[in-house]
């Protein structure tokens, strides 16, 4: 199979059979053997029932329910554990990612040797205050945090070689770098190519500016599990014994040092009236407990086991 086609979606039921009929008729031309998994994230609206109608009518089409809303992330997780085409295309639901762009992103990833590609929408629709300038920011930081290159982390619309899903882990809300995680599990040909960003036909944005705080957060988590994901004490171990050293000498001068000023005669504090002291103890005890969260890291880390991150309600 060429293609699979994931697309999470969560109350999208005016845009389904518009984009279905959009996809069949690129897959068509194209002579694309595909299937499209449409991943409903706990839609509220009649979006499964129309999943249900696209997949009596067309056997390519898939579907998975969630019983409630769980994410983007947890949504991709699911598509990318089913995908059996060669080249995974990930798209949103909206009508905002054009189908017309998947020919040139699927001869990226088949025959021009990337293991991955992500769209950059330059041009965009959304609010300038509200959605372009935020994302410029956020883009600029995953950018200079990351090491990827890429102008629109955000963007929906990527291509990926079928061992790259297959060997990344989405959890959370991670599908914003998802590039990132598969650079990290070793697929470093990431490529971007320019897509059609079109207004939205149907509704309205699920994603408010929550995102973006959100999205900085998750990029300080993938930093630190990029760098020390697999060795949580080489950080909190070296910071803690680090600390302890610092706030051990410090310790050990004020005490030499009153020991010193008695020797010779000179007036002196009682070492519990130097606000030194509690500022060196504090640092020991700050450092101890750094240790500590380094060495219970690794406990987890070689203890945890795989939690089922959503529940699926029914699946096509």
């Amino acid at each position: 199979m060429n293609l699979s086609i994931i697309i999470p979606l969560l109350n999208e039921q005016e845009s389904l059979p518009e984009l279905h009929k959009w996809i069949k008729k690129v897959m068509t031309t194209h002579n694309f053997s595909y299937e499209i998994w449409f991943i409903d994230d706990g839609s509220t609206d009649n979006s499964w029932q129309i999943i249900e109608n696209l997949s009596r009518e067309d056997n390519s089409v898939k579907g998975i329910r969630f019983f409630k809303n769980y994410g983007k992330s947890q949504a991709l997780h699911a598509g990318f554990a089913r995908a059996n085409g060669e080249i995974i295309i990930t798209m949103d639901a909206d009508l905002q990612d054009s189908p017309d762009e998947i020919p040139e992103l699927y001869d990226l990833i088949a025959n021009k040797g990337y293991d991955l590609v992500s769209g950059w929408k330059k041009k965009r629709y959304d609010s300038i205050i509200g959605k372009n300038l935020p994302s410029k920011l956020f883009n600029w930081a995953a950018r200079k945090t990351s090491g990827v290159k890429l102008h629109d982390f955000n963007c929906g619309l990527k291509a990926y070689r079928n061992e790259v899903v297959k060997n990344i882990e989405v959890s959370g809300e991670m599908h914003r770098y998802i590039p990132v995680l598969a650079k990290n599990a070793g697929f470093s040909k990431i490529g971007e190519k320019v897509v059609q960003h079109q207004a939205r036909k149907y509704g309205h944005s699920k994603f408010g500016m929550n995102r973006f705080i959100n999205g900085f957060l998750d990029l300080i988590t993938i930093w630190f599990l990029s760098k020390f994901g697999k060795r949580p004490m080489h950080l909190f171990g070296a910071l803690g014994v680090l600390m302890f050293i610092i706030g051990f000498i410090s310790a050990m001068f004020i005490g030499f040092l009153k020991l010193w000023k008695l020797y010779h005669n000179e007036p002196t504090i009682l070492v519990t009236d130097n606000p030194w002291f509690y500022i060196s103890l504090s640092t020991m005890i700050i450092g101890t407990q750094f240790f500590l969260a380094g060495f219970l890291g690794e406990i987890v880390l070689r203890t945890k086991s795989n939690e089922e991150r959503y529940k699926i309600a029914k699946e096509i």
